[in-house]
């Protein structure tokens, strides 16, 4: 059974069509400047050469046109005819309330994706018309929501409301919902099945630290706690979001700079983080390290700042836990920033963390990082979010 997976942005469609008989990648793409001159799709078969094409996209219409065309070409594609694809499953970012695990779409699933426009408004409407244009691409093919935010709506009411009047709640779904979902369920996932743990009573905390960046908390792979709220800034600093603020900062600096509240939030959400931390320097955590080593004192800080985050979330994940079994790192920082990882388990000495340094001296490798000795298990764990949506559009089309 083949399963195209689609990840629409609002000018761009990444994508891997994965054998799942073996779990397999067959091909992946990207393509670029959706709706804008100068679009391009490039197109890598496995063991093949890239492949691009350079064709006007209008829509994302146009683009799975040209996707599955690159599929099938005599000379770069991987499958005869789309007759091949089984079905197709969509990372789609919000789901609000209406759904706690991957669906098959129909025009329920739809108008929900719809409606929680407004809680996403950047992905839900590249999402919604990604999974409108392989419908109209391919009809007949079952097409499979899966949700960003499904792994955070196991969490109980007294994690997932905020002190605030509950009929906001009530009105508007105000809630932490949480991101990054699907990565942090998979890697939870592969933790508990690599580490010999429980799968009912497992204690894990997922650290996908990127440009983006969560924690969160799960037992048995139920997620019962996690660092991003309503939207993707609540929590950790990360690249140019400025995570956990004191509120009343919003009216302060709006009243001193005479900003709007939108132009407040474009501050918080893009020019914050370790770019606004370190004065400027960059968003990129390479660029950071590089500065630090430099003698930057702003970029000393800045990583500092981020690390001293991420282990105080850890050590409230385990205190809302009652325990821990296994850490994990993953994404573009966890899995390849070694100093990262091992400053942040310096500050988890009280728990008995054990970092071995010849095992952490790896990039982007699954690996047990942590020391035999070590009372939690640490573990290096590359994150695959197109794996996790093709094994959870399998599991709703076979």
């Amino acid at each position: 059974m083949k399963i195209l997976v689609m990840n629409c942005g609002s000018s761009s469609l990444k994508y891997q069509l994965i054998d799942m008989e073996n779990e397999s990648v067959l091909a992946k793409g990207l393509c670029e400047r959706i709706g804008i001159d100068g679009s391009l799709l490039t197109h890598t078969p496995a063991g093949g050469e890239k492949y691009k094409v350079e064709a006007a996209m209008p829509s994302h219409k146009e683009a799975i046109e040209l996707v599955m065309q690159a599929l099938v070409d005599p000379s770069h594609g991987v499958i005869k005819s789309t007759d091949e694809i089984s079905a197709i499953g969509h990372r789609v970012v919000h789901g609000g309330t209406y759904y706690n695990e991957s669906v098959l779409v129909n025009e329920d699933v739809k108008k929900a994706i719809a409606d929680c426009f407004d809680l996403a408004p950047l992905h839900n409407p590249a999402n919604l018309m990604g999974i409108e244009a392989c419908e109209a691409a391919m009809p007949g093919k079952p097409n499979v929501a899966v949700f960003d935010t499904a792994f955070g709506m196991s969490m109980p009411e007294k994690a997932y409301l905020y002190a605030l009047p509950y009929e906001y709640y009530e009105k508007y779904k105000v809630r932490r919902y949480g991101f990054h979902g699907t990565s942090h369920n998979f890697v939870a996932g592969e933790v508990i099945r690599k580490g010999g743990l429980d799968p009912k009573s497992a204690k894990v905390v997922v650290c996908h630290l990127g440009n983006g960046a969560s924690v969160s908390a799960s037992i048995g792979g139920k997620c019962v706690d996690t660092s991003m709220g309503l939207t993707p800034l609540e929590g950790l600093i990360m690249g140019t979001r400025s995570g956990d603020i004191d509120p009343a900062i919003i009216q302060f600096i709006c009243e001193h700079e005479k900003l709007t509240v939108e132009e407040m939030t474009d501050v918080l959400n893009k020019k914050s983080g370790v770019l606004g931390l370190s004065n400027g320097i960059s968003s990129d955590f390479r660029d950071i390290d590089d500065a630090a080593n430099g003698g930057n004192h702003l970029a000393k800080v800045a990583l500092e700042a981020y690390t001293l985050r991420v282990a105080k979330y850890i050590g409230a994940y385990v205190a809302a836990m009652n325990g821990v079994d296994a850490i994990a790192f993953t994404a573009g920082v966890g899995e390849n920033d070694k100093f990262m990882r091992k400053n942040i388990c310096a500050y988890l000495g009280y728990l008995g963390v054990k970092i071995d340094d010849e095992r952490n001296n790896v990039r982007g490798e699954e690996r047990l990082i942590s020391t035999d000795d070590s009372k939690v298990q640490v573990y290096l764990l590359p994150t695959n979010e197109e794996l996790a949506i093709a094994r959870d559009t399998l599991k709703l089309t076979k």
